[in-house]
Parts: structure tokens; C-alpha cells; sequence
């Protein structure tokens, strides 16, 4: 027979028959209470933990968009569990992406501090072109402008100062033609973000590469890049 929780804490504070042989029973009485309450919160600790990880693997296959309902199917749990959790999408976009935003701003800072301008600069760009084949979602969050990553503004102002930075610089230092702007790069990053992943992560790299060939000045480009130069027809 299952005997509730409720009934457990009555009869170790009362005794068996209720008749208040319960002072003995006070410590074991608390033990029960922690243990009964201990559970729920490590089971909903946990399904919040799966629906990050869930969330962070669809959005980074498929998008921002992706319904809630999808998410909840696909984490194995209700819809109510997942507006129980995060009641509103941007709340789940924030704890999904949070860590990778992170792992970006680190990126874009050691680019600011590489002191090479040219390695610095497409350093920059081959990083977004990697974000751009694995994560969708945030691409969407760090470089567009949807709603559910409006927690993320500050890092997109501030990932579009550094990247001017990097411009600025590889510009002063002859790294790149001399008539290259900002604007000209986030042309370029917008050609990478629409590329269509239907195709391979090589024709992508190769894009990456022809857009740098355009950017860097002839007398200037790394070894690298003055190599793949030469053999692009």
C-alpha cells in the first residue's frame, strides 16, 4: 500500500496511532521531510539541464525559430515543463546560448590581441565561417537581429566594434586595400551567413578564401593566402 508523504510526517510526529509519542520522532521526522522534498527539485534541476542541452543542439541545427512544442518532443517533455522552466523563448534562447556567446567573446578578444593585423582580421572571418557551418542558432543571435536573442545585444555591439577594429588596423598596416571599410567586411560576413549548408563545408572554406583573396592588398597577404591565390583559376 502506498502511504503519502503527508501521512509519513503524522505518524513520526504523533506515533503510530496519532496519540502525540511524537518528541522521540522529531529528527527522523526532518530527515523524511528533506528526503521527500530533495527529489523534486533535483529532477526539475535536471530536466532544466536537458532542455538546455536540447535547445542548444536544435537552434544550433535549425535556427531560433524552432517551435517550443518541438523542443519539449524532442527533450522527451512536456510543453508545460518547458514554459514551467522558461516561460517565454527568449528565456531558453538566453540559457541555451549563453556558454557559446561566452566562447565568442573569448574568440573575438584574441583576435584583438593577436598583433598581427592580417591573422587577426581573417582569423575573425574563418571563425564566423565555422559558427556559421555548426551553429545556426547562434548566427542568428550574435550577427542578425532576432527577437528571442535580444538578451544579446550588448555582445553585438561589441562584437561589431571589434571588428571594425580589426579593420582599422589590417587597413593602417597595408594588410588589406586601402579603400576597405567595416561596411566591406560585413558584406562578406553576410555572404558566408547565406550560404546555403546544403552544399560542403569545403565550398564554404572556399568562399571564405575568395573573400579574403578580395580584401587583402597584393603586396600584403600571408603566405596562406597568397598561396591559394595562385591556384585559384
Amino acid at each position: 500500500m502506498i502511504t503519502s508523504p503527508a501521512r509519513i510526517f503524522r505518524a513520526l510526529r504523533y506515533g503510530k496511532h496519532g496519540c502525540g509519542a511524537g518528541v522521540p520522532y522529531q529528527a527522523e521526522m526532518r530527515i523524511a521531510e528533506i528526503e521527500v522534498t530533495r527529489k523534486p527539485r533535483t529532477d526539475a534541476e535536471l530536466n532544466r539541464r536537458h532542455l538546455i542541452a536540447v535547445a542548444r543542439a536544435a537552434f544550433a541545427d535549425e535556427g531560433l525559430d524552432l517551435p517550443m512544442r518541438e523542443i519539449a518532443r524532442r527533450a522527451g517533455l512536456g510543453i508545460a515543463t518547458v514554459h514551467r522552466h522558461f516561460p517565454a523563448r527568449t528565456d531558453l534562447v538566453t540559457a541555451a546560448l549563453a556558454e557559446l556567446v561566452a566562447e565568442c567573446r573569448g574568440e573575438m578578444q584574441a583576435s584583438l590581441d593577436e598583433p598581427d593585423p592580417w591573422r587577426a582580421l581573417s582569423g575573425a572571418v574563418h571563425s564566423f565561417a565555422e559558427h556559421r557551418l555548426h551553429d545556426r542558432g547562434l548566427n542568428q543571435a550574435l550577427f542578425g537581429s532576432h527577437p528571442a536573442a535580444a538578451a544579446f545585444a550588448v555582445d553585438r555591439r561589441e562584437q561589431a566594434s571589434a571588428m571594425e577594429q580589426l579593420v582599422d588596423r589590417a587597413r593602417e598596416s597595408g594588410a588589406v586595400r586601402p579603400d576597405i571599410t567595416a561596411a566591406d567586411v560585413r558584406v562578406c560576413l553576410s555572404a558566408i551567413a547565406s550560404f546555403r549548408l546544403a552544399h560542403s563545408a569545403t565550398h564554404l572554406h572556399r568562399l571564405v578564401e575568395l573573400l579574403l583573396i578580395g580584401l587583402a592588398a597584393d603586396d600584403r597577404t600571408s603566405p596562406e593566402t597568397s598561396a591559394r591565390r595562385q591556384a585559384i583559376p
